[in-house]
């Protein structure tokens, strides 16, 4: 695969990673306009410019995770029982979502069903925020499960279960970047044993190549994480909502016609 073309591929990553709008989705969906070549490794590109948003979301967040790590071991243990529900769907359905959903045929449904998520977060008023508990953190992390089907937005899933919680958006926010990282670190960690097991697997896409989609997706999903947390402060998600059911709709013309 062509370094440009994995520049682009990073950039898209990093700028849909923690955005509403599902980087998966988005990332599939690019592969195919590109034309880019995998050789069939689709989800381990997707996984190594994770990387690129795992360093993006590290920097933003040190603060608080040095504060988890040494204060608030409360949330730190709610963090690691909401990385279980995605931890078992990744080792269990991980295989079986990547035959089923990276062939890109029902990425319109899943951005239109991210859509009505994003609706249901954007206009449901909490009266009694919550603070986190054992139910929240759970169901933010079943949420967080469900995400690994591409289109399937995980931070908008996950807010939408946090606010469904009884979470303010803010919190829910916070809590949903955080718990990207041991998520995204163990993918990283179990697609890497598989290169070194089978080094034919990432034969189309060279080291430098990655090199070079890793470091875009950093540089935007350090842009892309503040953003999000800004929009999150002023309400302001329906226009993604919009953006995703419109998406839907042009895919699914596309699939009718096509």
């Amino acid at each position: 695969m062509e370094i440009w073309k994995a520049a682009v591929l990073g950039a898209v990553q990093g700028l849909t990673e923690f955005l509403p709008v599902s980087s998966s989705g988005h990332l599939l969906l690019f592969e195919r306009l590109l034309g880019a070549d995998t050789g069939g490794a689709d989800m381990f590109l997707g996984i190594m410019l994770h990387a690129g948003t795992l360093a993006a979301v590290l920097f933003v967040y040190a603060p608080q995770i040095f504060r988890l790590l040494t204060q608030d071991q409360k949330k730190l243990w709610l963090l690691v029982l909401a990385t279980v529900p995605a931890a078992l769907a990744g080792v269990f359905l991980g295989d079986v979502t990547d035959r089923i959903f990276f062939g890109g045929e029902w990425l319109w449904a899943a951005f239109a069903l991210t859509g009505a998520l994003l609706l249901y977060a954007d206009g449901r008023r909490t009266y009694v925020l919550r603070p986190l508990n054992v139910k929240s953190a759970l169901t933010v992390g079943v949420a967080q499960a469900f995400a690994i089907v591409p289109g399937l937005s995980r931070s908008g899933t996950t807010l939408a279960a946090g606010i469904a919680a009884g979470m303010g958006k803010e919190d829910a926010a916070d809590f949903s970047f955080l718990l990207s990282i041991p998520i995204i670190a163990g993918a990283i960690a179990a697609e890497l044993w598989k290169t070194l097991k089978n080094p034919l697997y990432v034969a189309a896409i060279s080291w430098q190549s990655l090199a070079v989609g890793t470091v875009c997706a950093a540089v935007f999903g350090f842009f892309s994480v503040r953003w999000m947390l800004r929009l999150v402060k002023g309400r302001r998600l329906y226009g993604f909502s919009v953006y995703l059911f419109l998406l839907a709709a042009v895919l699914l013309v596309l699939k009718i016609v096509a």
